[in-house]
């Protein structure tokens, strides 16, 4: 079994503008509350609307399901970090799945343009998250030396002293 997953997905800006104006309930549908307001928020809604469809999708991918089967419409959402970052928010069959996978992480990436909106998903397991360097610190590699060398005195002036007392 695969240790991550990848998935990738985009959308036509255009044809997520058709279905809204179209079907505007779709969106109710579609979209948490939290993913609406920040759309609508912004000056080109439609392009958000479809980015976050396409991290869905994307999602889904990257873990072998896909809408229907079990899995509902808002089961894989993104909720916007304070710094901006957009973060996948999982639940039902998509979270029990990535669970069962080890997953501890999906790095999520979005963009668009006026035409296209994409979004890319990287399955994290704590078996291939990258691990901090053991950086050397030479700094307290030499502090460590110095308490070892004071160590290695001070026992010397003990046996010193106590052989000292024993000639005495």
């Amino acid at each position: 079994m695969a240790t991550a997953g990848v998935g990738i997905d985009l959308l036509e800006v255009s044809r997520m503008e058709r279905t809204l104006k179209r079907r505007p309930s779709l969106a109710r549908r579609l979209f948490t509350d939290d993913e609406r307001r920040y759309c609508e928020a912004t000056g080109r809604p439609a392009e958000h609307y479809a980015a976050r469809y396409a991290a869905r999708q994307a999602v889904l991918k990257a873990l072998g399901l896909r809408l229907g089967h079990g899995v509902g419409l808002q089961d894989v959402w993104v909720k916007q970090e304070e710094n901006g970052r957009p973060q996948a928010v999982l639940s039902g069959l998509v979270a029990q799945t990535a669970r069962e996978r080890g997953v501890s992480e999906v790095a999520l990436s979005l963009s668009y343009t006026r035409d296209v909106a994409t979004a890319m998903a990287l399955l994290v397991t704590e078996e291939v998250r990258p691990k901090p360097k053991d950086e050397r610190d030479p700094q307290r590699e030499l502090q460590a030396s110095f308490r070892a060398a004071r160590s290695v005195l001070d026992e010397l002036d003990r046996i010193q002293g106590d052989v000292s007392s024993t000639l005495e």
